[in-house]
């Protein structure tokens, strides 16, 4: 059920994202729910370099999507998302796995992501997957990067941490 992301589905990975963002709002994390998912330009140049995966449901449409790169020679999780009514079903985890094979392909020694450490479906439950929080002393210059990034946009007005997951 795991393959590459077709260029058409680009658009559907952008309608899953919002979906999956709606849950934010729950949570009283508005803006983050409002958030616009990656561009299309940007979710391009992850399927065009074959760093894009989509779960297919039964009929070979994307339910959920993770994008990956290589940020300081480790993997790296750029985005995981799951519709809403395909989620609770070990999808998200799946797809972290297939990222964490493709990261061992490429040589990478672990698998890192940026995340909300107080949102129960984010920092604790990537925890459970076997993620630790990364000590800001540990951050390599690509996450510090990514990391002011997200600051620039808006992410930290809710607690943020790195983490890592030894491969």
């Amino acid at each position: 059920m795991i393959r590459l992301a077709r260029a058409a589905e680009l658009p559907i990975l952008q309608d899953i994202e919002r979906a999956a963002g709606k849950v934010f709002a729950d949570v009283g994390m508005i803006a983050v729910a409002e958030d616009e998912p990656a561009s299309l330009k940007v979710l391009g140049e992850y399927e065009r370099d074959g760093r894009a995966w989509v779960w297919a449901a039964d009929d070979d449409l994307p339910v959920a999507y993770l994008i990956a790169e290589l940020v300081d020679g480790n993997g790296h999780v750029e985005q995981v998302s799951v519709r809403p009514d395909h989620a609770r079903k070990r999808i998200g985890k799946a797809l972290i796995d297939h990222a964490a094979e493709w990261a061992r392909a490429q040589g990478a020694p672990a698998l890192t992501l940026t995340t909300f450490t107080e949102v129960v479906w984010n920092g604790p439950y990537y925890e459970k997957l076997g993620f630790r929080l990364l000590p800001e002393s540990e951050w390599t210059p690509g996450l510090r990067e990514i990391r002011a990034a997200e600051a620039a946009h808006g992410l930290d007005r809710w607690p943020r941490a790195c983490m890592r997951k030894e491969l």
